[in-house]
Formats: structure tokens, C-alpha cells, sequence
């Protein structure tokens, strides 16, 4: 899968599963777009992409503020004269419950997942329509396809993001833009890193993430980005609207179910 004369944009690219995406992309020839708000993470991110001699550039954008993403979108397309697929990585947790969730965490956490998702695709659709096809990828949850207790704004947001991904699918399919989701396990991101540290043993968080999932451990982030690359390209050409999950099986067992292993 190359991505040799392509653009590709990646929201969330400076850490976790956006920045695995973009390890892959460039790896495999492609011009690589990263807009994060974390700015010293993001330029690390493009020195170690160019240091390999790949070429890609950083942006520093608020992905919920949709004028903000607009330049970087518009600065991506100046420097590559195209775009011809979009990941979206961007993503925030926050716990709560439809009690204690405050409005600011609502606001929040729907910004960044759902907003920005939505400013990221609109903003994006006109350079994929100029380039003759596209790929969307919004990067979800198993939180879109169930749940878990205290987490009310990111699984609402996780689960709307599948509903956003299967509206721009069915509205651009005959322009040739795909959407697709990837709804993930448990990944060792530094979203994991900081969900762990709020509990008085982090590790044990850790060693239950593992024993949750059949395969035994949870994803490393190249392990979920090589999903996203595959749908950015044009090699799942016949799929659109779909939801992949990517969870070690995590969905498939049955709850309660003891391991016997």
C-alpha cells in the first residue's frame, strides 16, 4: 500500500494511534499533514518523520474551533497542492455520569470528538472532491458499540461519531469519498498513560486491560493505525459506511463469562 504523490491529513497526529498513522504513511511514500494542539509532541513527530526522508508538516490547531483547523487545512493544501484522505485521531477522555458530567466537560469532550471530527470532514470534502476521490477515517471506540460506567461524554460522543461517519458515506459515495470508522480496544496511548494515573495503582489498571481482552493484552498503536492506513488507501476502494473493530475480540465474548486461561 503506497501512498507515493498522496496528501494525507491526521488530526490527533502527534501522539497514540494518530502518530503510528503517521509513521505508516510515510513510511510508505505519502506527504504527511500533522495538526495537533500539542505542539512540541506534533514537532517532534514531523522531525522524525523527515529525518527519514519522508516529508510532512505539523500545524498547531484546536480541532473544535473551526476557523483554527480551517488554516491548517488550507496551509496543508498550499504545501501540497492536494488532499486525498483524512484520519481523524483527535480524541479526549473525561469521566462522569449524567449527574456529575459537568457542562464544560460535555462541551468539552464533544468539541474535540464529535465538532472536531464534523469541522475536520467539512472542511476536508472540497480538496477530495478536487482530487477526483477520498477516504474519511474517524478513529472511534468500542464505546460506540457499548459501554462502560461513568463515561457518559465519550461514549456519547464515540457513538455519534459512527452516525457522522455513516452520513458522510451515504451523502458523497457518488463523488467517490469513502467514510469509515475504526472502533479500537484498549491501546497503550498516552490517553491510556493518563486514565491509568488517576487510579492508586496505575499498573493494575494495566493488568486488567489486558485480562479484559481474549487475546490477552491490549494494542499497541501501530496495531490500529495499520486498520486507518488501510482504509485511507485506496485498496478498500468497495468499502464505505462500515465500522471496524479492532478490539482483540473484546466484543465478541460473552459478559461474565470467566476466562479459563
Amino acid at each position: 500500500m503506497r501512498f507515493d504523490g498522496k496528501t494525507i491529513v491526521v488530526t490527533g497526529g502527534a501522539l497514540g494511534i494518530g502518530k503510528a498513522a503517521c509513521s505508516i504513511l510515510a513510511e510508505r511514500g505519502g506527504n504527511v499533514s500533522i495538526i495537533d494542539w500539542d505542539e512540541d509532541a506534533g514537532n517532534a513527530a514531523r522531525e522524525a518523520i523527515t529525518a527519514s526522508g519522508s516529508d510532512a508538516m505539523f500545524t498547531k490547531a484546536d480541532v473544535s474551533d473551526l476557523l483554527d483547523l480551517e488554516k491548517a487545512i488550507a496551509a496543508t493544501a498550499e504545501r501540497f497542492g492536494r488532499i486525498d484522505s483524512l484520519i481523524v485521531s483527535a480524541g479526549i477522555q473525561r469521566y462522569g455520569t449524567a449527574v456529575t458530567t459537568t457542562d464544560e466537560q460535555w462541551d468539552e469532550v464533544l468539541g474535540v470528538n464529535l465538532n472536531g471530527a464534523w469541522n475536520a470532514a467539512r472542511l476536508a470534502i472540497p480538496y477530495l472532491r478536487a482530487a477526483g476521490s477520498g477516504s474519511i477515517v474517524n478513529i472511534s471506540s468500542v464505546q460506540a458499540l457499548a459501554s462502560q460506567q461513568n463515561v457518559l461524554a465519550y461514549t456519547v460522543s464515540k457513538h455519534a461519531l459512527i452516525g457522522l461517519t455513516r452520513s458522510i458515506a451515504m451523502d458523497f459515495a457518488k463523488e467517490r469519498i469513502r467514510a469509515n470508522a475504526v472502533c479500537p480496544g484498549t491501546v497503550d496511548t498516552p490517553m491510556l498513560e493518563w486514565a491509568a494515573s488517576l487510579d492508586p495503582d496505575p499498573r493494575s489498571v494495566y493488568d486488567a486491560c489486558n485480562r479484559m481482552h481474549p487475546l490477552g493484552r491490549i494494542a499497541q498503536p501501530r496495531e490500529i493505525a495499520e486498520v486507518a492506513v488501510f482504509l485511507a488507501h485506496e485498496n478498500s476502494s468497495f468499502v464505505t459506511g462500515s465500522v471496524w473493530t479492532a478490539d482483540g475480540g473484546l466484543l465478541t465474548q460473552i459478559g461474565g463469562v470467566p476466562q479459563t486461561n
